[in-house]
């Protein structure tokens, strides 16, 4: 009998949510995390509509929602061409008509918290996953390295969920499929000073630069896009000058850039775009970043991961409570899921060529697209980046 019937690897939120799901049907679930605890820095921490919908049909999203959290109700873009409200999430027809920006770490241990109430759940904290352990062309468990030393477990199933630099994607040999975004993210942090918290995610263009600014309840979040591998020439520059940039694109910005005195306080973000042509093997399965890395342009990753674990769960939850499921039913969790990943990854494309790859361009002017001046298609992005394509819902 082998030690569990499935090793979840990664504790984020694809893996917390799948082995949640799998849990509340009664499978032996283990949840594997290399870190000792969820307390470090996360970019992404968006809980998109389609989260939250998930959530309350858990009957999770009340409780969920009294955690500290700040609503984002819109996204605007300023440009020399004038401002247009490029998403509006307060006319979508849910329950939850915004984005709630809430930190990634207290929605793991939130979920972590839930899972735990069933007996079949078990987190392994500090264990890293080193390798797969096979069996002839079978994935029949892992070796991981915790306090005690290097171990293994057994289980039919291994569901990797150790996000974009997955290792056990890289022992896997599937075929990682990649794009190249035409730029890359500075990511630090400004205080309000004595500006009030917003509700709207402010994009700004101006000669050839761009930001993104995400309200919190403590501080603004900002993005600051540049070109591709550039960073080290903007490095080279110095801080001074980094500041005055800012300033040029957003004099909003004020004395509040002086906050930024050392580059440790800024994480540059190698952008990517990718995704494996098949996500299982024999005993394996790869969803959220692991199967395919998604762009920041919507801040979808997390909601898809979530999406990927809803699908896993209903497709493969009852197959468990049996023994190994065939790799058929693995191919129906990519069948079911890699559609909707192409769409949102070519809509990403779009805005990272039509509008990200202009304005970042000093040889041509900035125009806005079309689709952002006609009133009635506003709510086409607001849709796609509030529930994706195809929302999934909990079967059981």
């Amino acid at each position: 009998m082998p030690d569990t019937d499935c090793c979840v690897v990664g504790a984020g939120p694809a893996g917390v949510m799948l082995a949640y799901l799998l849990a509340r049907q009664g499978v032996r679930v283990t949840l594997f995390e290399a870190h000792d605890d969820f307390d470090r820095e996360f970019r992404g921490d968006t809980l998109h509509p389609s989260t939250l919908e998930l959530m309350d049909q858990l009957d999770l999203a009340d409780e969920l929602l009294q955690l500290p959290h700040h609503k984002l109700e819109q996204a605007v873009l300023e440009t020399t061409e004038g401002r247009v409200v490029a998403a509006e999430f307060r006319g979508l027809r849910t329950k939850f008509p915004y984005i709630a920006l809430m930190p990634q770490a207290r929605f793991l241990e939130f979920m972590v918290g839930q899972a735990d109430k069933f007996d079949h759940f078990e987190l392994r904290m500090g264990a890293n996953v080193r390798s797969l352990v096979r069996e002839q062309d079978r994935v029949v468990g892992v070796s991981f390295q915790d306090e005690h030393g290097e171990q293994t477990m057994s289980a039919p199933l291994v569901v990797a969920c150790d996000g974009r630099f997955s290792r056990l994607r890289k022992q896997s040999g599937l075929e990682l499929k990649k794009t190249a975004p035409p730029m890359d993210v500075l990511w630090f942090r400004l205080p309000h000073g004595d500006q009030p918290t917003s509700t709207t995610l402010m994009g700004r263009i101006h000669r050839g630069r761009m930001s993104i600014v995400l309200p919190r309840k403590d501080h603004d979040q900002v993005g600051y896009v540049i070109l591709k591998g550039s960073f080290r020439a903007v490095r080279d520059e110095g801080l001074e000058k980094f500041r005055q940039r800012l300033l040029e694109l957003s004099p909003a910005f004020g004395d509040r850039v002086q906050a930024i005195q050392a580059w440790s306080q800024i994480t540059p973000l190698s952008v990517e775009s990718s995704r494996l042509k098949r996500w299982y093997l024999p005993g394996l399965l790869l969803i959220g970043d692991a199967a395919h890395v998604m762009s920041p342009v919507g801040g979808v990753g997390i909601n898809y991961a979530i999406q990927d674990a809803v699908a896993a769960s209903n497709l493969l939850g009852a197959k468990l409570l049996q023994g190994a499921p065939p790799v058929a039913d693995l191919r129906a969790v990519q069948r079911r899921r890699e559609l909707p990943t192409r769409i949102i990854q070519a809509f990403q494309a779009a805005i990272q060529r039509r509008v990200i790859g202009m304005a970042l361009s000093v040889d041509q002017a900035f125009r806005l697209p079309w689709v952002f001046k006609l009133p009635l298609l506003r709510q086409l992005p607001a849709r796609l980046i509030a529930f994706g394509f195809r929302r999934e819902r909990i079967e059981s």
